[in-house]
This record gives structure tokens, sequence and C-alpha cells, in this order.
């Protein structure tokens, strides 16, 4: 019966390993994505369209609309040898870009689980952008709205 669990264990371990491998990228938490990102760092990514954008972002992303034609060139530009952090608004579009990259020869990416909803529904930072300035929610929505209230006065 040991003998059994020990070897089923085994092939469990083997078969996410091998699951890994073929997708050559990560597939993280929201609050494990932030935990990456603080330890080691890396270039973030927010593959969403301008329109999605305008509802707010993750603090210091850069912007590079996955839907746009010239998605492959603008991946083209940047450094392999960087790590990626990648995120959309489910995560769909996110793990289509990482799969991308990794074909490229991107060797570190990970992408966001859940996406930028995700994120904000972890209550994590996020930066909006409303008439072109720039406010940071830290904290829950009651003080984001006051905060609103406050700079509009």
């Amino acid at each position: 019966m040991k003998k059994g669990i020990v070897v089923l264990f085994m092939l469990l371990v083997t078969a996410s390993t091998m699951l890994a491998q073929k997708t050559g990228y990560k597939n993280e938490s929201p609050l494990d994505f932030q935990k990456m990102m603080t330890k080691k760092k890396g270039v973030l990514i927010d593959l969403r369209t301008p329109d999605e954008i305008k509802k707010g972002k993750i603090k210091g992303a850069t912007e590079i609309d996955f839907l746009a034609v010239d998605f492959e060139k603008e991946a083209d530009k940047l450094d392999k040898k960087k790590t990626y952090y990648v995120y959309c608004a489910g995560g769909g579009r996110s793990a289509d870009a990482a799969e991308i990259l990794v074909k490229k020869g991107f060797k570190n990416v990970v992408n966001l689980t859940g996406g930028f909803s995700a994120w904000k529904k972890a209550n994590l930072e996020i930066e909006l952008n409303k008439n072109g300035r720039k406010e940071i929610k830290t904290c829950g929505p009651f003080l984001e709205v006051l905060a609103v209230l406050v700079l509009k006065h």
C-alpha cells in the first residue's frame, strides 16, 4: 500500500514537472505574482487595450496591447534575458502572450492567473488614470472613493 502511494506521488510530481516544462512559463496567483516581482526584478507588462487600461493598471506596468497588429514586433524588441511579468484583464490573453514569448526564446515569463480582475479582487495596489492624474489605490474601496473626493476639491 505504501509503495502504491509513493509511486502515485512520484507520478504526480513528474506530470506537474512535465506540464511546467511544456508551457515554459509560470502561472501565479496575485499574491505570489506580487511577491515574485519584489524578489526578482523584471519588466511588468500590461497586455490590455488602451480602453481597458483607462480603468487602472498595476503600478509601473509597461503597456503593450496584445490585440494590436504589431504585438509580435513589439515583443521582438524586448530583451530575452530579462524576467517578464505579464497580465491582461482575466488571464487568457496574457497566457497566450506568455506562450508566444516562450516560443520566441524568452526564458523567464510569469503570467498573472486571473489577470487584473484577480489583482483588484485581492485588493492589491493599482494606479488609476483619470484626466491625466495618477492616483494610487492602496486601501479598500471606501478609502479610494474618499481619496477621489478629496482630490476633486
